[in-house]
């Protein structure tokens, strides 16, 4: 086998994708027209698209990724599909001026899956992992200026608080953050092991009792912060809305609440009446625009988990496009 090849049977060995059937499921009927095209958010090394080129002969798919070793590696993978593959390095919040610069208005389907990606997690140096001692990098994409070290080393201790509780919902945060500046101040934060040690010892160790490593709260708040991730899904999730097509589908998966609960705030309000509730007759400009198509958040089931442990935590949510965005429900952004 080629060098080519050889690498995309790796990075296809490497990666397990996420509810993978279950989104081919979901995102099949929009696809099924010729000419239809999927925008893969989330690229990651490219397991849901390397299902849907072949599942779907007749669809087209771009994918987004702003971390270039991923673009690299799933460009690999996915180069026997020729030019029914398009791969971006964009942030997903930009999907508005990725899909117009390919000429299109709409596209038939969106998947967005959230959260830090395999290749990030298992790529040592790259500092995502609270397992493994790297240097306290975090970004996704590599050309970014700020890292998780210029975050504890720079931050004032009431920003680190901050982003502890908002981030990572850590109980200890005051005490944590107090912690990070105090032994900056003895020396610069650099390696993810010391910063593991600090969290361990700010936590009681009657409360780590079976919560897995109590780092995991604050190493996730330093990487939502580094990669702007909430604010950029913010962004990403009204503009994945109005880049369908009428009839095109979206998936989601998050990965915790403060992710699933911004999707389910925007893909539920295109999902109800617009219209007050006292009026007799509901307007047609106040109808719903998009229609769920999963009852809550859906998990992972038990043959899922022991196939991919990694899908313990995702939340998936679905909508259909059912008419064009009305103006008076439009965000300030996509006006």
């Amino acid at each position: 086998m080629a060098a080519g090849g050889a690498e995309a049977r790796e990075t296809s060995d490497r990666h397990l994708p996420v509810l993978l059937d279950r989104c081919v499921e979901l995102l099949a009927p929009a696809l099924s027209a010729p000419g239809a095209v999927y925008v893969d958010c989330t690229l990651g090394m490219g397991g849901h698209t390397e299902a849907i080129l072949e599942r779907l002969p007749e669809v087209r798919v771009i994918g987004i990724d702003r971390d270039p070793q991923a673009l690299e590696l799933a460009g690999a993978r996915l180069a026997r599909f020729g030019d029914r593959f398009t791969g971006v390095h964009a942030v997903y919040d930009e999907i508005g001026e990725v899909i117009a610069a390919q000429g299109l208005t709409g596209v038939q389907g969106i998947l967005m899956d959230l959260g830090v990606s395999s290749l990030q997690i298992d790529e040592r140096e790259r500092g995502f992992s609270y397992a493994q001692d790297a240097p306290l990098d975090m970004r996704m994409d590599s050309t970014a200026s700020l890292t998780a070290a210029d975050v504890l080393n720079t931050y004032s201790e009431r920003d680190l608080t901050r982003i502890l509780r908002e981030y990572g919902e850590e109980r200890f945060a005051s005490k944590i953050a107090r912690s990070i500046v105090a032994k900056r101040d003895a020396k610069p934060w650099e390696r993810s092991a010391d910063l593991v040690d600090l969290v361990r010892a700010c936590i009681p160790a009657a409360t780590r009792k079976g919560q897995g490593n109590p780092a995991k709260r604050t190493f996730q708040a330093l990487r939502i912060e580094v990669n702007g991730e909430l604010e950029v899904l913010e962004r990403a999730l009204p503009a994945a809305v109005e880049a369908l097509a009428v009839g095109g589908r979206i998936v989601v998966e998050s990965y915790h609440s403060l992710e699933d609960r911004l999707t389910k705030r925007e893909l539920g309000r295109g999902a109800v009446s617009s219209a007050p509730h006292d009026l007799p007759v509901e307007p047609e400009s106040h109808k719903p625009y998009l229609s769920l198509l999963t009852r809550g958040a859906e998990e992972a089931d038990e043959a899922e988990l022991e196939r991919n442990p990694r899908s313990a935590s995702v939340r998936l949510r679905a909508a259909e496009r059912l008419r064009p965005t009305p103006p008076h429900m439009k965000t300030r952004t996509e006006r």
